[in-house]
């Protein structure tokens, strides 16, 4: 009996693993960073690690919120009054005396209320008269007054640990009087585009050779995420070089790679990071574009590998690259989806997740007719993402679709 032919179709292949899969795969690998204390007026952006708790009463006193006369408002029970001026206080001072019957100080905004006083007059609706004033009757207490507290009481919290710092937060724990805070420190993420066909803007390149857009675009998405860059340069198509860059990325929180993560003749992204002892996780996900994604480890850190075209790089630093960073800094990780109707009627997807450039146009998204992964140009000029889930059926114009914003915070 002869032996059987061994299947020309080799072992079979693992299914691609579905993107919120991939994501949360991504995600349990992933804990926050560690903290550091910075001074106020650099913490716009980063991420409180500590609640901020007020150290004052503000205002620590009952305060005139309008120029005029502090009053009591039982002299003016019986309607307009003649009261008589014992003095002036301006903001940063204090009145001395008592006011009492029949009596008023001079005020203006910010000045602590003086002693026996309970309203403020606004000056436009008091009359000289002589060397005493006319003021109207019928004053409220506590009229044109600042209780003590009436926006935060010591020892109240402000602000929570986990929330990124907006500048209105920045006023807030400047004013609960706060000169550092207590921040995650900045996720590092060092980014290594490879291949031989690609130089830096700038750079002489030969006749084959294209621009490399991918580091500086993902850059800033780290940046902007609130991670901090350590660029690598490109490594040439040798799996020596690839792990000579790793070598240099030691320390970083992920390692980002574009390009050479497939399995072809010329992808030799897999092979130098294991030189250096890279433990894949997974790679290849049910996603397009960016199918030939490589998630693993090296050592303490991270390893990314994402496609080498422009707007597969930049869509799978959206849906796994910023939500790592997120997670990094103890934010939710995302991302944050919407809903609009579409502009066009699509046809049916197969079988992997499809993340369509769009526009906004008239309040619907409206896809581009030329989806190509090279085509940055359409990414740049991109208001959103349209995602169509695997498999899934033809759909007519004005349905309502899932979408994600690109850069959301700048609209």
């Amino acid at each position: 009996m002869s032996a059987e032919a061994p299947s020309r179709s080799g072992p079979a292949r693992p299914p691609l693993l579905p993107v919120a899969d991939a994501r949360a795969a991504l995600l349990q690998r992933l804990s926050p960073v560690g903290v550091e204390d910075v001074p106020l007026p650099v913490a716009l952006g980063r991420v409180l690690a500590h609640d901020v708790v007020a150290r004052l009463t503000q205002p620590p006193f009952d305060a005139a919120s309008m120029d005029g006369w502090a009053v009591r408002s039982a002299d003016l029970a019986g309607g307009p009054t003649t009261l008589l001026p014992i003095g002036s206080v301006a903001a940063g001072y204090r009145f001395d005396g008592t006011v009492g019957p029949g009596e008023a100080v001079r005020i203006f905004t910010g000045a602590p209320l003086p002693a026996g006083a309970d309203a403020v007059v606004m000056q436009e609706d008091v009359r000289q008269s002589g060397e005493a004033i006319l003021v109207p009757g019928g004053i409220a207490p506590g009229t044109f007054v600042r209780r003590a507290g009436m926006d935060f009481a010591h020892g109240v919290t402000g602000l929570r640990a986990g929330r990124r710092l907006t500048a209105r937060d920045i006023g807030l724990a400047a004013a609960m009087d706060h000169p550092w805070l207590t921040v995650r420190r900045r996720p590092v993420v060092a980014l290594l585009p490879t291949g031989d066909e690609v130089v830096r803007p700038g750079d002489p390149r030969g006749p084959s050779q294209i621009v490399s857009a991918n580091a500086l675009a993902l850059a800033a998405m780290v940046e902007q995420a609130g991670g901090c860059v350590r660029q690598l340069g490109i490594a040439p198509d040798r799996p020596e070089a690839i792990a000579e860059a790793a070598r240099a990325a030691r320390g970083a929180d992920v390692l980002v790679t574009t390009g050479g993560a497939s399995v072809g003749a010329h992808d030799f992204v897999q092979a130098g990071l294991s030189a250096e002892g890279l433990e894949l996780g997974f790679w290849k996900v049910a996603l397009r574009p960016g199918k030939p994604l490589l998630v693993g480890r090296l050592g303490e850190m991270q390893v990314l590998g994402l496609p080498g075209n422009p707007v597969s790089a930049m869509v799978c630093g959206i849906l796994f690259l910023l939500p790592a960073i997120r997670a990094l800094l103890g934010l939710p990780p995302g991302p944050e989806t919407d809903s609009l109707p579409l502009a066009r009627a699509l046809p049916a997807n197969d079988g992997r997740e499809e993340y369509l450039r769009a526009r906004l146009v008239n309040g619907a998204a409206d896809p581009f007719a030329n989806q190509d992964s090279a085509m940055i140009s359409v990414m740049a000029a991109a208001d959103l993402l349209v995602i169509r889930p695997a498999h899934a059926p033809a759909i007519a114009a004005g349905t309502p679709v899932p979408v994600i914003w690109l850069d959301r915070d700048l609209r």
